[in-house]
């Protein structure tokens, strides 16, 4: 008798932490489905905003050519076809190189503004995909931790 009421002892109380486990397993849950949701609205709102600007890679890009910039790779191969076209019109010089009185400086700057704006989206949207997929890691270690407070020894 003595062991079968240590047996349920045992039980009664793995059973009383499996709830707070199981708890703290539906709380990940919940916060890695708001974190991918999150990334998820993030990459189409940066995709909208940047299909809005109506933007075309240009035709000598490397890569993407002629495509619309509404992702992070259209958005990179403009970026650096801005790049090359900008320091084809300074001999190689960058803004910084330039004397203050030359007057491709501006143009430079504009450049460098452009791919600043540009390389800002291609961030944006990796740390939307960096948000969604730890929230899918959040959501598969909360279910991971709910199975676990499942689990009785007896």
């Amino acid at each position: 008798m003595a062991a079968t009421t240590s047996a349920q002892t045992a039980t009664s109380t793995r059973s009383d932490g499996g709830g707070t486990v199981r708890m703290l397993g539906m709380v990940i849950i919940v916060a890695g489905a708001i974190l991918s949701l999150a990334g998820i609205g993030t990459w189409f709102m940066v995709q909208s905003q940047l299909a809005a600007e109506d933007i075309t890679v240009a035709d000598d890009a490397a890569f993407l050519a002629g495509d619309e910039v509404d992702g992070p790779f259209s958005a990179y191969a403009q970026a650096d076809i801005i790049n090359h076209h900008a320091l084809e019109s300074s001999g190689g010089m960058t803004y910084a190189e330039l004397d203050r009185e030359d007057p491709v400086r501006a143009t430079m700057m504009n450049a460098s503004f452009l791919r600043a704006s540009l390389f800002t989206s291609v961030v944006a949207f990796g740390v939307a995909a960096m948000a969604f997929g730890m929230g899918i890691l959040f959501v598969l270690v909360g279910w991971a931790l709910r199975k676990t407070g499942d689990v009785q020894v007896v």
